[in-house]
């Protein structure tokens, strides 16, 4: 049986229905040549104290479990983060490349599916990603995060993108 849908606001204003909050499953992002499972991530006390995280290695991408899940009635923004190699392929290598304000790109959860148009992509310095804006607390938000391929070492690339009707 499917999900019942809750409206919601978007945009300012615009009604659209959305599946009630879950955890992400899987992230599709056509234009990044991306579609990978999303497993949950729970930092721990080392990571949140120094703002450092490192995904395992692996080919998923990894939902923050202390933040927002995609859907209605999520109070925070959704964190999603995936590895960026430069010497091999990896899930969100192609964010650095692809990604453009107004891609669309969908999270698949337990309770339906959330669309999303992109708003903003970025760079952002390692060293002062953990006290940057990012970290506001916008609910509906997606915000996916990678190492740049440019600079794995010292750049992220933030995608910011908001639900679309």
């Amino acid at each position: 049986m499917p999900a019942k849908l809750a409206p919601v606001v978007v945009d300012g204003g615009t009604n659209s229905a959305l599946p009630p909050a879950s955890p992400p499953q899987r992230i599709s992002y056509p234009a990044a040549g991306i579609d990978v499972s999303v497993l949950p991530l729970t930092p721990s006390t080392d990571e949140t104290a120094t703002g450092s995280l490192v995904p395992p290695m692996t080919m998923d991408a990894y939902w923050l479990t202390a933040y927002g899940q995609p859907g209605s009635g999520s109070l925070n923004t959704t964190y999603i983060v995936g590895h960026s190699w430069q010497t091999a392929d990896a899930p969100f290598n192609r964010l650095s490349s692809r990604s453009a304000i107004g891609d669309e790109l969908s999270v698949r959860t337990m309770t339906g599916t959330v669309k999303y148009k992109v708003q903003s992509v970025t760079t952002h310095d390692k060293a002062t990603l953990r006290t940057s804006d990012v970290w506001n607390k916008v609910p509906g938000r997606l915000v996916l995060i990678s190492c740049y391929t440019k600079d794995v070492q010292g750049t992220n690339l933030i995608v910011t993108a908001m639900p679309v009707p």
